[in-house]
């Protein structure tokens, strides 16, 4: 008798993860992790996106213990320091004029976790942005047409933020919007969900 597949859960109610992890195929639940993402003291981008992402899935998991749960989390570091959602349009404005003409590294982390089999893996998957030294005009235009507040580092560039850059570096296309894809494929393996062999 075939063990029935554990259940797989998106620990976020963010709509462009959920929308990424939907070009998979296979069915999933999502449900919100509830965690304080206030950073800590001292705390780097890339240290408090791995620390968000692992936080994000076990605190899904203890809710499931036999679910597979992925949690992720997205970090913009401008030398160092963090840049999370803008929230509003001053705050957008000013996260843009800051970032103009530089190299901003995304720091995407994601991890898997399952209680009922102890299965944790975690990893991070760095996108290096070079943004274009930007207008304060084309920045007040892309704003109020995109309205990109809840996006951290105030950019879409899977939208029309990808007018704003020069050049995106990474291994893991989709990390820049929100969840690597390889990697989430590859910890589901890891994990006892084979994506492929779940195809009819």
């Amino acid at each position: 008798m075939t063990a029935l597949p554990r259940p797989l859960i998106l620990g976020s109610t963010s709509r462009y993860r959920r929308e990424l992890l939907e070009r998979l195929r296979v069915p999933f639940e999502t449900a919100a992790p509830d965690v304080d993402e206030t950073p800590h003291p001292g705390e780097t981008p890339e240290a408090l996106a791995r620390r968000l992402a692992l936080a994000k899935a076990r605190a899904v998991a203890t809710r499931f213990p036999g679910a597979l749960v992925i949690g992720s989390d997205q970090v913009a570091d401008l030398d160092g320091q963090p840049l999370g959602k803008p929230g509003t349009h001053e705050r957008a404005v000013a996260q843009l004029r800051a970032m103009r003409g530089r190299t901003v590294i995304f720091q995407t982390a994601l991890a898997v976790v399952c209680v009922e089999t102890g299965f944790v893996a975690e990893d991070l998957a760095p996108v290096r942005v070079r943004f274009r030294d930007l207008s304060d005009d084309h920045i007040e235009r892309y704003l109020r047409a995109e309205q990109p507040y809840d996006c951290a580092g105030s950019a879409k560039a899977e939208g029309l933020g990808i007018a704003l850059l020069d050049a995106i570096d990474s291994d893991d296309p989709t990390a820049l919007i929100g969840l690597p894809l390889i990697r989430t494929a590859a910890m589901l393996r890891r994990g006892g969900l084979d994506v492929l062999a779940r195809l009819p």
